[in-house]
């Protein structure tokens, strides 16, 4: 009756940090604003993910399993919302003298990983392969909990100072519509591999 804390670690790592839709999200936003302005949406989209972990932890999946149509509107519902999100990148200039559109804040980054099937799908296979049998169901969802949580907490911010690194060197150049059109379509391309590998 355990967590294998150190391999679920290894594996939240991994999954956090390579890309998907949140951190297209994060890179774009850096890539506009720069960090410093972005941190309450950076805030937002780590503490946006405990507001799936707890639920899932004590299992909202049986009752979502009990609805599958419910179950299918929200997939459909998040993969419009990270595909608005993506829509809004492609059109961003990184020119600090246009008109800024309003800078993400706190709230819109809760929004972002509850409305994200990768999200979803990596803390459902965290419980179900690194939570032992008959684990108490807040033992197990603490873990889970810290753990996403540290690991978010190094790497978000990086992939939205990642975003501000590029956009210095590429603003103002013939390559800033190119890199911007690149993360949106990177942004979609990670919603349809995660919506493929949901399918198998």
């Amino acid at each position: 009756m355990s967590v294998q804390a150190f391999e679920f670690l290894v594996f939240a790592a991994a999954q956090v940090g390579t890309p998907g839709p949140a951190n297209m999200t994060l890179l774009a936003t850096g890539a506009r604003f720069g960090l410093r302005p972005a941190l309450p949406f950076v805030g937002g989209v780590i503490l946006g993910k405990q507001l799936i972990i707890w639920p899932i932890g004590f299992g909202v999946m049986a009752l979502l399993g009990a609805y599958p149509l419910v179950f299918a509107a929200l997939k459909w519902i998040s993969v419009a919302y990270i595909l608005w999100l993506a829509w809004r990148v492609a059109f961003m200039s990184l020119n600090p003298k246009t008109p800024l559109t309003a800078i993400p804040g706190f709230f819109a980054g809760l929004w972002v990983h509850p409305l994200n099937p990768k999200a979803w799908a990596m803390i459902i296979a965290g419980f179900t392969s690194f939570v032992e049998p008959a684990t108490p169901l807040l033992t197990a969802t603490f873990v889970v909990a810290l753990t996403l949580l540290a690991v978010q907490t190094v790497l978000h911010p990086m992939w939205c100072l990642g975003g501000e690194w590029l956009a210095r060197r590429l603003v103002g150049s013939r390559h800033e519509r190119t890199l911007m059109v690149t993360l949106a379509a990177l942004t979609v391309a990670s919603i349809i591999y995660v919506l493929i590998l949901g399918g198998r």
